[in-house]
C-alpha cells in the first residue's frame, strides 16, 4: 500500500508496564507512522524490566508515573495536548494497529466529524473460540456504543477534555469513559481490524476468562466499585 506522508496532529499513547518481551517488535511496527508524522508518548508505570530503555530511542518522549493504567494514559494524553496534539490514540502495548490505521482515524474524527471511536478487533492465539471471542466483542460494542482498550480507542483533543479524561480507577476505565463519550456522540466503530494478544485467555483459559469478565461487567453495571472489580480481576 502506498501512503502518503501525514502532518495530522495525531499522537498514539502507549501505557507500558514489564513489557519488554513484545515492546520492541510492538515499537518498531510503528516506526513508519512516526515517519510520517504521528506522534508517539509511552508511559511506563514502574516497569522493573527494560520497558524503558527500549522506548527511548523509538518515540517522541517516555514519561514515568506511578502504575494505573487510567493515570498512565491520562499522563500521556496531557502532554500531548500540552505539544499541540489533536488527535489521540491510546494503544495498548500488546496491541497492534493497521498498516493504514492513522488515515482511518483521521478520515473519522477529522473528515467525518465523530468525536471518538475504535478498530474492531482480532485476537491473536491458537485457541479457535478466540475468533468467535473477538467477533462477539466487535458486535457488542457495535451495538451499545462501549468500547474497550484492546480495541484502541481514539478521540479529539476536545472530547478527551470534555469528559475529563479516563476515570481515575483500577478496572473498567475504558467502560467508563465510553459511557461519557457517548454522551457526546456515538463512536467511529471501524471495521478495520486491530490484532490484541490472547496471552489473558490462554493463559488463564479462554472459557473461564469469558466467564469473568461477563461477571465483572455486570456486577459494574450494577454499581460494584471498580476497586472491588480490580481485587476480584487480579
Amino acid at each position: 500500500m502506498n501512503l502518503k506522508p501525514l502532518t495530522p496532529g495525531l499522537v498514539i499513547v502507549m501505557p507500558v508496564l514489564d513489557e519488554a518481551p513484545m515492546l520492541h517488535a510492538r515499537l518498531t511496527a510503528l516506526q513508519p507512522l512516526r515517519a510520517r508524522g504521528v506522534g508517539l508518548i509511552v508511559v511506563d508505570g514502574g516497569s522493573r524490566d527494560d520497558s524503558v530503555a527500549l522506548a527511548r530511542p523509538a518515540c517522541e518522549s517516555v514519561l514515568e508515573t506511578a502504575p494505573g493504567r487510567a493515570r498512565q494514559m491520562n499522563t500521556g494524553a496531557r502532554a500531548a495536548i500540552e505539544r499541540g496534539a489533536r488527535f489521540l490514540l491510546f494503544l495498548h502495548a500488546d496491541t497492534q494497529l493497521p498498516e493504514d490505521a492513522a488515515e482511518r482515524v483521521l478520515d473519522a474524527l477529522g473528515n467525518q466529524g465523530h468525536d471518538w471511536g475504535r478498530f474492531d478487533v482480532r485476537i491473536d492465539g491458537h485457541p479457535p473460540m478466540l475468533r468467535v471471542v473477538a467477533m462477539l466483542m466487535n458486535l457488542r460494542s457495535r451495538l451499545s456504543g462501549i468500547a474497550t482498550g484492546d480495541q484502541a480507542m481514539f478521540m479529539t483533543r476536545e472530547a478527551f477534555e470534555a469528559v475529563g479524561g479516563f476515570p481515575a480507577q483500577e478496572l473498567m476505565e475504558d467502560i467508563e469513559l465510553s459511557r461519557r463519550l457517548r454522551r457526546l456522540s456515538g463512536p467511529a466503530c471501524l471495521r478495520a481490524r486491530v490484532l490484541t494478544s490472547g496471552r489473558r485467555w490462554e493463559s488463564r483459559g479462554v472459557w473461564r476468562t469469558i466467564v469473568l469478565m461477563w461477571r465483572l461487567r455486570w456486577d459494574y453495571w450494577r454499581g460494584v466499585p471498580a476497586d472491588v472489580l480490580a481485587r476480584r480481576y487480579r
